[in-house]
Parts: structure tokens; sequence; C-alpha cells
């Protein structure tokens, strides 16, 4: 008879993967050292693989343990919602949720959701990780990320929350100054400040009449960080596609204005993004139905679709 499989040891070494040690997954565990030892040294046996190699001083996943993460990460989550589902306590989330998120969006808006999170929700603890880097969730150990991207085909879950859309500013000083481009081919004319987040360094437009247009206009400052622009953007350095959450108290005050208003930029959208399986804890869908009720109605006019 085939034994069943070591569900525990499993989950084990997903916690081993997402602390990137045996002494932080056992205190995450209330575990002692030498029992998250034995139960990888156990795993390993069974396999007839080495899934974690050991130095005195780090550890790191082998190939087969890179393979093997994935299926594994999907065993604790998985059993980790079914406990929540059927344990007598399931109506009360609790536990630690890390969440993704880009650095400039999460800085600007999330930490304005936390409080009303934490007071309704006492016995959950939140583990943000701002950067515009793609994390990979099931790799890393994350439970929910906001990306701010034209998705790709994944076999990750999302969930869309509204439209973020691009545009390009300058401060009516520099447009008084420059004359305001009317068709792309104008920008190699003009000073451009660039973000480096984008796979390409062209700028891309439609219109409705004049269709695509694309255009590499000379920059006066790269940055991956958007945030860097906007001061320079309202003292007159230049135009800059930026996305409306970061410019859009300087549209409203006058300091910028859009440039080009026939030519559009393709809108991105803000989406939450989770690990293929559908069974989440609860204090996971907790935090995922409060940051989409909470972003739907953002101050910059996103509308939850």
């Amino acid at each position: 008879m085939k034994r069943l499989p070591d569900l525990e040891a499993w989950a084990i070494f997903a916690r081993v993967a997402e602390h990137g040690s045996f002494s932080g997954a056992a205190r995450a565990m209330g575990m002692s050292d030498p029992t998250v030892s034995k139960a990888i040294a156990r795993l390993e046996a069974r396999l007839g693989l080495t899934l974690i190699a050991r130095t005195s001083r780090r550890i790191a996943l082998t190939d087969a343990g890179r393979a093997a993460l994935d299926r594994a990460t999907r065993i604790l989550s998985e059993g980790e919602a079914v406990e929540d589902e059927a344990g007598e306590q399931s109506n009360v989330p609790r536990g630690r949720v890390r969440i993704s998120a880009p650095l400039s969006f999460g800085i600007a808006y999330l930490g304005a959701t936390l409080p009303a999170f934490l007071d309704a929700y006492p016995e959950i603890t939140v583990d943000f990780a701002l950067s515009d880097r793609k994390v990979d969730l099931v790799a890393e150990g994350f439970d929910v990320a906001l990306r701010i991207a034209s998705l790709d085909d994944s076999s990750l879950l999302s969930r869309r929350l509204c439209p973020v859309r691009l545009l390009l500013v300058a401060s009516p000083a520099y447009l008084d100054r420059h004359g305001m481009p009317t068709h792309p081919a104008e920008l190699g004319q003009h000073r451009a400040l660039a973000y480096t987040g984008g796979a390409s360094r062209m700028w891309r437009f439609t219109h409705p009449t004049f269709g695509e247009e694309a255009v590499e206009p000379p920059v006066r400052v790269w940055t991956d960080n958007a945030d860097l622009l906007n001061p320079a953007l309202v003292a007159g350095q230049g135009l800059a596609i930026q996305p409306e959450f970061l410019i859009w108290r300087e549209l409203r005050d006058g300091q910028l204005a859009v440039a080009m208003p026939d030519w559009t930029v393709t809108p991105l959208g803000l989406h939450l993004v989770m690990p293929p399986s559908p069974l989440r804890p609860l204090r996971v869908q907790a935090l995922i139905d409060h940051l989409a009720r909470e972003l739907a109605n953002a101050p910059w006019g996103c509308d939850a679709v």
C-alpha cells in the first residue's frame, strides 16, 4: 500500500523556503530548530533527493527544491484555508499576510488603508514588501500582490480593481516656453524625464484618427522611481509620462497640465494578484476584500470594474 504523503514536512519545507532559514521558520511556526531540521531530513530521505543545500551560514534550495516549492506552498496555503473554514474559530481571521506592492503606490495609498484594517482584524499581522520588482508570489511566499500593469497570461489569479491612466504632462511654464506639442514626432524637440520601469524606452501613443505612433525622445533624467520626477516636472524641466495617481493633485492645482491631449497612452490596470489556488486563508481574503473596497474609492478617481 502506498504511503500517505508527509504533508506536515512539505508545509515545513515551504516555511523554511519562505524565511530563508531553519531557525526563522521554527520561530514563525512555534517549533524547535531540531523539529524543523528533522522534518526536512525526513522528507529528503523519503524522496532520495536533497531539497535544501546547507552550509554553516546559509541555506539554498537545490534544483529539486525549487521544482517542488510551488506545490509545497500550495499544500501549506490550502491546509491553512481548510483549517480556517472547518475550525471552530473560522470566523476570526488570524495570522500573518505577506503582500508585495509597487513602491510609490504603496507609500502614497496603502498606508492610509492600514488603520481601518488593523482595527477590524486585531489578530492579523500584515507584512508589506514595497518594490517595483515583479516578485514571484509562490517561490517567495507572498499571499497577494498589487500590480500596476497589463497582465500577461499567467496561472496566477487576479482581480482588476480599476484602470490606471498614463498621462503626458508638463508644467504650464514649460509648455509656454517650449510650445504645446501636437504630434509625437514633435517630442524630439522637447526634453523628456523618463521612468525606467518599462520594457522599452519608446513612448507609444494612439490617436482616434491617425492611429499609433512611437517616438524615443531625448531624455534629461532617467529614474527607476517615478516620484522623483514630479519636482522637476513642476519646475518646468521637461515632459514625462506619469501614472495619474502620482500627479492628480498637481493637475488639480494647475501645477501640471496634460500635453498633447488628443494622443493617449494605453492605460494600465491596478490588479490584486494571488497564487493559483482558489482556497485562501480567511486572513488573506480579508485583506484582499479590504484593499478592493479602499482602492476602488481612491482619490485619483478610479472606478471599480
